[in-house]
């Protein structure tokens, strides 16, 4: 444990290989530790076709590219660990594995991300994986020849319902309100496609089957009424929470467990900082991510340069 790091990212969505190709780029030793798989939810994407400068691709394409930039600089990234303590007030904060490895650092990123928001009704727990999905692109395959359900109304939830059309031959999209919250181009696509259907101002109420899923209970909401709809499959886009748990207690958030940061994504604790889907903030896409790390790994290499200096000084200064 003698070796101390420049910085230490937690996470290794996004954020965090942004962060890390920045600090590695910029002669700063850096390692990235990462509970989940490396690209976080970015993986998750079927399709990316808004990201500047790059023609249509896939989430876990992109997720590719970013691991090698980071690691091509230096970076050092450790996965499928498991964090069981941080200690992050003193200038050399460490963090403490399951597994009792300790690493230190002088500033630290925590970009852990979010995760798929459950619906929490009855039966999702047991068709989770066998009927129930959070993830077209992992999972769209299954489906082929099935008719399936997806729920939101948001961008992913519409864009997803599309790319799953490749798969299934009838995708209905079950939405509480009676407008969707996704951009207009996303919506009219949606609704351009022969193969999606639309039940609006309804909502889940359960999932039905014996060994798989064969119903949901829909809702709606404007009359109480209640029916069962028979699928083969059900994806659910409602949003992320964020992977934040951990953190409670070490840094401030607001209510919905993100993190509160400044504009240079400084945190309540000195040299740290957050980036991503865990942080307070509106938009939540591959960019704006991105836009984080780059900001976060900037402040973290003046802040670490600031730690330097004042160790430098305390050598030369005399007692």
């Amino acid at each position: 444990m003698d070796e101390i790091f420049d910085v230490m990212i937690i996470g290794a969505g996004a954020a965090g290989l942004t962060a890390g190709i920045y600090t590695s780029r910029g002669k700063l030793s850096t390692l990235i530790l990462n509970e989940g798989a490396i690209g976080g939810q970015m993986v998750l994407t079927n399709e990316v076709a808004n990201y500047p400068g790059v023609e249509k691709t896939t989430g876990y394409h992109i997720a590719s590219v970013m691991k090698k930039q980071a690691k091509d600089f230096g970076c050092k990234i450790k996965s499928n660990i498991k964090i069981d303590e941080y200690h992050l007030t003193e200038p050399v904060k460490k963090v403490k594995l399951a597994d009792g490895r300790e690493f230190r650092a002088y500033s630290v990123i925590m970009a852990p991300g979010g995760r798929p928001r459950s619906l929490n009704i009855p039966g999702e727990d047991k068709f989770k994986g066998t009927g129930i999905s959070y993830c077209a692109t992992c999972d769209g395959e299954f489906f082929t020849d099935k008719e399936i359900v997806v729920v939101g109304g948001g961008n992913s939830a519409l864009e997803e319902a599309v790319a799953l059309t490749n798969f299934a031959t009838k995708v209905t999209i079950v939405h509480q309100f009676d407008h969707f919250q996704a951009f207009e181009h996303a919506v009219e696509e949606a609704r351009n496609n022969p193969r999606i259907e639309f039940v609006m101002e309804s909502s889940l109420t359960a999932f039905r089957g014996d060994q798989k899923l064969e119903a949901v209970t829909i809702k709606n909401l404007k009359t109480g009424e209640t029916y069962d709809y028979p699928v083969q499959g059900a994806f659910i886009f409602i949003g992320y929470l964020p992977n934040t748990e951990s953190l409670r207690g070490l840094v401030d958030m607001n209510s919905a467990g993100e993190i509160i940061v400044s504009p240079s994504m400084q945190t309540s604790e000195e040299g740290v900082f957050a980036a991503g889907d865990s942080i307070v903030k509106r938009y939540r896409q591959i960019t704006t991510a991105v836009a984080d790390g780059t900001i976060a790994a900037l402040s973290a290499a003046e802040h670490v340069a600031g730690v330097k200096k004042k160790l430098q000084e305390a050598v030369l200064t005399p007692a």
